[in-house]
């Protein structure tokens, strides 16, 4: 028997194959699978070219597999409507079980199997829950770029689009986060020196326009820029993560009761720097022997739900085999005791 574990993030998807044994015998990737973030056609094609490549490189086909478990943000991780994409895998084959879980669930599950713990998720998006017997019991955020995602690569994002925006404006104060984010949007050139007809900066106007001619959650993309602000020592990218990390901590403290391992991924907390740092500052503060587990995806987590949903028992042994299964790091790899 086969299952498969799908992890369908705004930015990409990883795709684990495995054996009841719990052997990763095939992992694929692909692009946004999530339907609410990119729009079911895009997330479709994410999730599908995923799956797609591990089965290639385990040499099976979707006929082969018992049951996927897709974890993703969003409603159709609580047991929305799954349509738009068990039609197609029926198309491509598929005759098992199809089932959705979140992808809090999915990332904890990929560093843990203690029966109390958290996981906390700062990609794209941002959230935290507390985890009970397998299943989440307390969550926080996670709500969207349009009213959450607090901390996140978006809300980074955001701030140092609103940062350049300031600084063009005459509102705020001069930061290298400007020319980053004008070239990132395209906008440096001779064509965006001096003024318009009504006196703004053209490359003001120029900004604006190439900002709101991408899908908001795109804004994502200039997290990266903070970072290397921030490392230049730029005063206001700093702040920016600063207070990401903050936010995050926030979000954390709204789930926590007792001690139990704190399991985070997502491309800003896996990444060295204040919102990592602030967030296991916080955990050695609050609770010395909380362990620390840093993952790259919750792909892993999502095929360990897989076997559980298949009636098999899981446990640590099965998740370090597993991990096995992943190219490079794989899906988890232990953080030190903060």
């Amino acid at each position: 028997m086969l299952v498969m574990g799908v992890d369908a993030g705004g930015t990409s998807t990883r795709a684990l194959l495995a054996t009841a044994a719990g052997d990763g015998v095939g992992f694929g990737s692909g692009g946004s699978g999530n339907p609410t973030s990119s729009g079911i056609p895009i997330a479709l094609a994410g999730v599908r070219g995923a799956i797609s490549d591990a089965l290639a490189h385990a040499g099976a086909s979707l006929g082969d597999v018992a049951g996927i478990v897709i974890a993703m943000a969003g409603h159709d991780a609580r047991g929305g409507v799954s349509d738009w994409i068990l039609e197609p895998l029926k198309e491509d084959g598929f005759t098992g079980a199809l089932t959705f879980e979140s992808d809090l669930l999915a990332m904890y599950s990929s560093g843990a199997v203690a029966p109390v713990g958290y996981g906390v998720v700062c990609g794209t998006g941002a959230s935290a829950v507390r985890v009970e017997g397998g299943r989440i019991v307390a969550t926080a955020d996670g709500l969207g770029w349009l009213v959450g995602d607090r901390g996140s690569g978006f809300w980074i994002g955001r701030a140092a689009a609103a940062a350049a925006v300031d600084e063009l404006d005459g509102v705020g104060p001069a930061t290298a986060l400007t020319p980053a984010v004008l070239r990132a949007a395209g906008v440096l050139g001779e064509h965006s020196e001096g003024r318009g007809a009504d006196g703004r900066p053209r490359a003001l106007e120029q900004l604006v326009r190439a900002l709101y001619g991408r899908r908001p959650v795109q804004l994502s993309e200039f997290a990266p820029l903070v970072f290397d602000a921030a490392d230049a020592q730029d005063p206001v990218a700093a702040r920016i993560l600063t207070e990401a990390g903050e936010q995050l901590v926030r979000t954390f403290e709204l789930v926590r009761e007792e001690p139990g391992p704190v399991v985070a991924g997502g491309s800003i907390v896996s990444r060295s720097g204040p919102p990592q740092q602030l967030l296991r500052a916080h955990l050695a503060a609050v609770s010395e022997d909380q362990p620390f587990v840093l993952v790259d995806s919750g792909a892993v987590g999502a095929t360990m739900l897989a076997l559980r949903h298949a009636g098999i028992d899981v446990d640590e042994a099965m998740l370090a085999r597993m991990r096995a299964g992943v190219p490079g790091r794989g899906a988890g790899s232990p953080g030190c005791t903060p």
